[in-house]
C-alpha cells in the first residue's frame, strides 16, 4: 500500500465517521474544540440565567436556597453532562440526542424514543432560546428606563425580545464567520464580566452583608407554608442557568475531531460554568444593600437594583451594560444551536414543512430557514408575558423539564445497554452506568418538580403554565405519531451510500 493512503488527516476521520452513521459532510468543518466548548459556555451564561432568574430566587427560598442549591444542583448536572458526554463521543453528530437514543433503544423500538427525545429536546430548545433572550430584554429595558426613561413594562419588554430575535437571526444568517469569532470572544466576556462585576461589588459598596445572611439566610414570598416545597422550587435558578451544554453535541458535524471534543465541550463548559456562577451568587447576594427594595424594583431586574444600591447609578449601569453584552452573546449562540437541531430533525422529516426547515443556504453552507424557526418559535413561547407575570419563570421550567427529559434519554437508554454499549475514544469505563443511574432518578425529580405551582395562591395570573406547553407540543406530537409517523417515521435516516454522500459533498463544494 502507498504510505500517502496511511496517511489520513484529523478532518478525514471525522468524515469518515459521520458517512459511517449515514450523513453526508454538508456543514463546514472549522470549528476547534475551544469553540465548541464556546458555544455550550456561553449559553449556559451564568450572566444570564443566574442573574435573569435571581429576582425569582429571592422570593423562593432566598440567598440559602440559591447559594447552597447552586453546587447541589451542579452535582447532578455534572453526572448527566458526564453521561451524554460519553453518548456523544460514540455519535458525534448534529441529531444529538434524538439520534443517540434511536441507536440506543432497545428492538424495534428505536423510531419511537427517537421521536419523542427529539420533540423534548425540540421544545426545551426553543424555550431556552426564549428565555435567554427574554431576559436579555428584560435587562436592557431596565437599562433603558435608567438611562432614559424607557419604562420597564411588558408591552417593552416583548417588543425589545422581538428585536433582539431578529437581530440573532440576522447574524446566524448572513454572520456566520462572525458568530464564530463572538463565540470566542463571548468566553472571555463571561470570565472577565463575573471577575469584574465581583471585584466591584467587594470593593466598592460601603457596607455588606454578613456571611450568616449569604449563606443561612431563608425567605419565602411565594404563599407556600412547606420551607422544604420553597427550597425545591428554588432549585429552578441554578437548574435553569446549567442548561444548553448538548450545543457542543449539535455542534459536533462543524467540529474537527468531534469525538473527543465534543464531550469535552460538554463536561468543560458546566465546570467552568460552576465555579464562576458560584463565585457570582456569592458576591452579588453579599452586596444587598435593600433585599425588600430590590426584589420590587421598578426595573423589574433585582440584580439591576442591587448594582445600583450598592455602588452608585454610573457604575450600577455599567456592570448592567455587561450583563446584558453577556446575555446577547448567549442569545446568539442559543439560535445557532437551536437551528442545528432544527435542521437535523428536519432532515430526518420529523418535523411539519421538514423540506423546508431542513435546507441549506448554498452560500453560508448554514441551515437558514432553521435559525428563522428557532428565531419565531421564541418569540410565541414567550408572548404570555403580556398577561402573565409568573412567565418568564414558566419559560424557564419549559426549558429545563424540556431539555433535561432529552438530555438523560440517551443515557438512561445506555445504561439499558450495558455492556453492549460501543464507547467512543471519550469513555466512563466502569462508571457509566452507576452515574447514568443517578442522573436519571435526579431528572425524573426535576420533571415533576418544575411542573407544580410556583406561588400561592393559585390564580390566571401565577399559574405555571409549563405542564400546558408540554401538553399542547407533545399532546399534538404523540397524536401525529399515532395517527400518521409511527407508519413512516424510521428515526434517523442514511442519506446515502458512500458515493452518494461524496456526491452531495461536491455538489456543495461546487456551488460554494
Amino acid at each position: 500500500m502507498d504510505v500517502s493512503d496511511q496517511q489520513t488527516t484529523p478532518a478525514d476521520d471525522d468524515a469518515a465517521r459521520l458517512h459511517q452513521l449515514g450523513y453526508a459532510q454538508e456543514l463546514k468543518r472549522t470549528m476547534s474544540a475551544f469553540s465548541n466548548f464556546a458555544v455550550s459556555f456561553t449559553i449556559i451564561s451564568i450572566l444570564s440565567g443566574c442573574l435573569t432568574l435571581y429576582g425569582f430566587g429571592m422570593k423562593t427560598g432566598g440567598p440559602a436556597a440559591m447559594i447552597w442549591g447552586w453546587p447541589l444542583v451542579g452535582l447532578f448536572v455534572i453526572l448527566v453532562g458526564l453521561g451524554m458526554a460519553e453518548v456523544c463521543s460514540s455519535y458525534p453528530t448534529a441529531g444529538g440526542l434524538y439520534y443517540w437514543a434511536a441507536k440506543l433503544a432497545p428492538g424495534k423500538s428505536g423510531p419511537a424514543w427517537s421521536w419523542f427525545t427529539g420533540w423534548f429536546n425540540l421544545i426545551g430548545q426553543i424555550a431556552v432560546t426564549a428565555g435567554i433572550d427574554f431576559g436579555a430584554a428584560l435587562f436592557l429595558n431596565a437599562f433603558l428606563d435608567l438611562q432614559f426613561g424607557f419604562e420597564a413594562t411588558p408591552g417593552h419588554t416583548i417588543l425589545l425580545l422581538a428585536i433582539i430575535l431578529v437581530v440573532h437571526g440576522l447574524l446566524n444568517t448572513f454572520g456566520v464567520r462572525i458568530v464564530a469569532i463572538l463565540n470566542n470572544v463571548s468566553v472571555w466576556w463571561h470570565l472577565i464580566g463575573v471577575l469584574v462585576i465581583v471585584g466591584v461589588l467587594i470593593f466598592v459598596p460601603a457596607k455588606h452583608q454578613d456571611a450568616s445572611f449569604v449563606f443561612g439566610s431563608f425567605v419565602n414570598q411565594t404563599g407556600w407554608g412547606s420551607a422544604f416545597y420553597v427550597f425545591a422550587l428554588g432549585l429552578l435558578v441554578a437548574q435553569y442557568t446549567l442548561t444548553g451544554y448538548d450545543a457542543s453535541a449539535h455542534m459536533t458535524e462543524e467540529t474537527k475531531s468531534a469525538a473527543t471534543a465534543g464531550p469535552r465541550g460538554i463536561v468543560m463548559s458546566i465546570v467552568v460554568s460552576l465555579v464562576a456562577g458560584w463565585i457570582l451568587l456569592i458576591g452579588l447576594t453579599f452586596a444587598i444593600q435593600d433585599y425588600d427594595g430590590a426584589v420590587g424594583s421598578a426595573t423589574g431586574v433585582p440584580p439591576a437594583q442591587i448594582f445600583i444600591d450598592a455602588t452608585g447609578a454610573v457604575t450600577g449601569k455599567f456592570l448592567l451594560l455587561i450583563c446584558i453584552g453577556a446575555q446577547l452573546f448567549c442569545g446568539m449562540a442559543s439560535v445557532t444551536a437551536n437551528s442545528r437541531m432544527i435542521y437535523a430533525f428536519a432532515r430526518d422529516g420529523a418535523i411539519p414543512g421538514s423540506g423546508f426547515w431542513h435546507k441549506i443556504n448554498k452560500r453560508t453552507q448554514t441551515p437558514t430557514n432553521a435559525v428563522w424557526l428557532a428565531a419565531g418559535g421564541a418569540l410565541v413561547l414567550a408572548l404570555p408575558y403580556l398577561w402573565s407575570a409568573t412567565a418568564y419563570a414558566a419559560v424557564t421550567s419549559i426549558a429545563v423539564v424540556g431539555l433535561y427529559v432529552a438530555y438523560v434519554i440517551p443515557v438512561f437508554l445506555r445504561v439499558r445497554r450495558g455492556d453492549s454499549f460501543e464507547p467512543g475514544p471519550w469513555t466512563l469505563g466502569k462508571w457509566g452506568r452507576p452515574i447514568g443511574i443517578v442522573a436519571t432518578v435526579w431528572v425524573a425529580l426535576i420533571f415533576v418538580l418544575f411542573m407544580l405551582p410556583q406561588v400561592a395562591p393559585v390564580t390566571v395570573d401565577s399559574f405555571n403554565y409549563t405542564p400546558i406547553a408540554f401538553l399542547v407540543v407533545l399532546g399534538g406530537a404523540a397524536l401525529w405519531w399515532a395517527v400518521s409517523a409511527r407508519k413512516w417515521f424510521k428515526g434517523p435516516k442514511v442519506q446515502g451510500s458512500e458515493a452518494e454522500l461524496a456526491a452531495v459533498e461536491q455538489e456543495l463544494k461546487d456551488l460554494g
